[in-house]
Parts: C-alpha cells; structure tokens; sequence
C-alpha cells in the first residue's frame, strides 16, 4: 500500500525536463539556480527520469537536493528506458541539447525496472525515490507495460523499495488502461487536461473511484498558454501551433483579460479544479520562471472567470 501522503505533494510542483536541456542547453550554473530557486520557493515535489537528457536532470537534481533534509522533499523519476553506453556518440536526436554518450534502451521488465531505480539513485546521489512512474507506455509497447511494467512496481512498492508508483503518459486512453489494471497511486497526465483541452473527464472520475491522485503536467500546452498575449510562433504538442489552435488559446486570453487574470495564471491554476488532481507540475529553465510560476499559483482567480471559460474556443 502506498505510504506516501499525496498532501505533501502541495500545489506547485518542479519538472526537471528543462534542467536536462530540453530543446537547448543551459549551463550548470544557471540550472542549480533554477533548482534552488524552486526550493527557495517553497516547492518540495521534484519530478525527473532518465529520459530526460540521458541522466543529466537527475543529476542536477541530486547535486542540489542530496544537501537538502530528505524528509523534507518529494522525489520521483521514471522507468522503462534503461540508458546504456553508446559508442556511436555525436548528439541526441530526442530533443535534448546533450552529448549522446548513452543511449535509451527500452525495458518494463522487472530486472530492468529495478536496474533503471538503482542507476537513478547512482545519478541522483540518494538512497530512495519517493515515486516511481513507468514512463510512456503507449510509446513503446502499452501491453507489454501493463503485463509486466505495472506488476514489478506493485512489487517494488510492496518491497518498500519505493513509496508509491503511478504511470506517466500523453496519452489519455493509455492511462485509463493503466488505472483500470494496476492499483496505481498516482497517474502523471500530461498536457490532456488543460484549459484549452477540457475534455469530458471520465478517466479522472474514475482515478477517483480509484483513489488515484492526478499529477497535472504540460498546463500551458506546450507553450501556448505560457504568455499573457499568444504569439504566432508558439508551440503545441511540441510542434507549431496551428492557426486554429492559435485561435482557440488567443479566444481563451481574451476572456482571462477581461476578468483581469493573465491566461498563463489561469492556465496553471485550471487542472486543480478538479478533486482528483493533486498538484501540478510545471517545468523551468530559469529562476524567473521558477518566480513566476509560483507567484501565478497564488494569484487569486474570479470565480466567474472559470465559468466564463468553459467551453471557450472547442
């Protein structure tokens, strides 16, 4: 049984893509900053995984939280991409500005489930992760992950070897066959319940009949909803955002302006209006940004304004 309060979770929490140069590089300096800033904050839920910069995340991450109190943060990173030495080199081709010196290799397989844990305690420097998620199982090979992925977390929990266990995915389907098979504690939704996407939600009614806490992640689209005026060349689903998408998030801006609210503060409060999300994750590449979040997550939001929005630009 899980042995984690989700409370601890708080609000706001800190992806580490960023910190493993997603899309650009950052140096080291200005990533610790960035880490800190968060803790500085008062953020105590960090989020990482291998995948992210081929380890170089949780390394950064390590190096600022192994010199923290352990009892005092959360920390979870992810498995089913097992990184192996790669002899080939030149640069990453998975959207991560680093040297391609190892290489992701698929694995749900129990041995390498517990391999890819105690690499990532080795990168962070720590002797536990508080939460486990098997990453992108709809990537690879869903079946395969809910066959063998989610029974060797279940064990590894039982073990004590992690404190809790989840999945984390893109795709909205995916983490309904997930929550329906495995008793998960927590499903890290990425970017499928937001404030441009405001599906009906019967994949979170359920995780609630499950008791499954919901980690909000990709609040602003991938970009889109980041500022308060969208501009042409934003980003959606990690590509350029298509005029109609366009559209549909400038709708979404107009009405927040005339409520006096900046669409990214509504767009980063949005997902925890349902009961079933517990916190929302937001990544970081700067302090400002870490700043910024964290001021938006407190900002006070019209009631109005959220029942104004809803249905805005379907």
């Amino acid at each position: 049984m899980n042995s984690l309060d989700l409370r601890k979770l708080g609000k706001l929490g800190f992806g580490g893509a960023g910190i493993g140069n997603l899309y650009r590089a950052i140096p080291d300096g200005e990533a610790l900053a960035t880490i800190l800033a968060a803790w500085e904050s008062g953020i105590r839920y960090f989020d990482t995984a291998p995948h992210y910069g081929l380890g170089l995340s949780e390394q950064r991450l390590g190096a600022v939280l192994r010199d923290k109190p352990r009892e005092e943060f959360i920390i979870s990173t992810k498995v089913g991409r097992l990184l192996e030495p790669n002899p080939t080199g030149g640069q990453d081709s998975e959207g991560f500005d680093v040297p391609a010196t190892m290489r992701r290799v698929w694995d749900f397989s129990e041995k390498g489930i517990r391999r890819s844990i105690e690499d990532s305690l080795e990168r962070l420097g720590l002797n536990q992760v508080d939460i486990a998620y098997l990453h992108d199982p709809d990537v690879h090979d869903l079946q395969d992950g809910i066959s063998q992925g989610l029974p060797a977390l279940e064990k590894l929990r039982s073990e004590g070897l992690v404190r809790a266990i989840g999945v984390g995915t893109n795709s909205a389907e995916a983490a309904q066959e997930c929550v329906e098979a495995a008793d998960l504690d927590l499903l890290m939704l990425a970017g499928r319940y937001t404030l441009l996407e405001q599906p009906d939600v019967p994949l979170l009614e359920r995780c609630l009949e499950r008791r499954t806490g919901v980690v909000s992640v990709g609040a602003y689209n991938s970009g889109l909803l980041a500022r308060p005026d969208v501009p042409e060349d934003a980003h959606y689903n990690y590509d350029q955002a298509p005029t109609e998408v366009l559209e549909r998030a400038r709708a979404l801006a107009a009405v927040c302006r005339d409520f006096g609210v900046e669409l990214p503060t509504a767009a980063l409060q949005f997902p925890l209006r349902h009961p079933a999300v517990v916190n929302v994750t937001a990544g970081a590449t700067s302090p400002e940004q870490v700043a910024a979040n964290s001021a938006r997550m407190e900002v006070p939001v019209p009631e109005g304004l959220w029942e104004a929005l809803e249905g805005v630009g379907r």
